[in-house]
């Protein structure tokens, strides 16, 4: 499989996990993990290189353009300045669940792409959390989870 679409990462569907929660009927709670839909090709980048809004923190560039979608799409973007491939799989782990756990805060309809800086690399995972949310939220895009009609 050819790697040269962009920085994309490729998603796993939904996970179903089953939970024992603890209680004297052991009951069950199942989960269904939701897999974050994902910028695959190199031109979807670059449109928002060019034609998208920007903001820019210590540790993360955030870009973003409404996409005429019902979902947002995320790209990742970590460069070899960031450090080896364990040191940007760790820094994408963390912005892919950043945006996770974040993204019913975050309109809905929107292509962001995340670029992480050479300092990402060294920031702490709050650290990281908290220059996303800041630079998503000069974009406008935190707000009600829907896009604006």
């Amino acid at each position: 499989m050819s790697r040269r679409g962009g920085g994309a990462i490729p998603t796993a569907p939904a996970v179903h996990t089953e939970v024992f929660l603890p209680g004297s009927a052991r009951q069950r709670e199942v989960i269904f993990l939701s897999a974050v839909v994902t910028l695959k090709r190199n031109h979807e980048f670059q449109r928002l290189y060019r034609k998208g809004k920007s903001a820019a923190s210590p540790t993360v560039v955030l870009y973003c353009r409404k996409n005429r979608r019902p979902e947002s799409r995320l790209g990742l973007t970590v460069g070899k300045k960031v450090g080896g491939a364990v040191t940007r799989n760790r820094v994408r782990r963390r912005l892919r669940e950043i945006y996770r756990l974040h993204q019913g805060e975050l309109r809905a309809g929107y292509d962001i792409v995340v670029v992480a800086r050479v300092k990402a690399a060294f920031s702490s995972y709050q650290q990281l959390e908290r220059h996303f949310l800041s630079a998503a939220g000069r974009l406008g895009l935190r707000g009600q989870g829907e896009a604006d009609q």
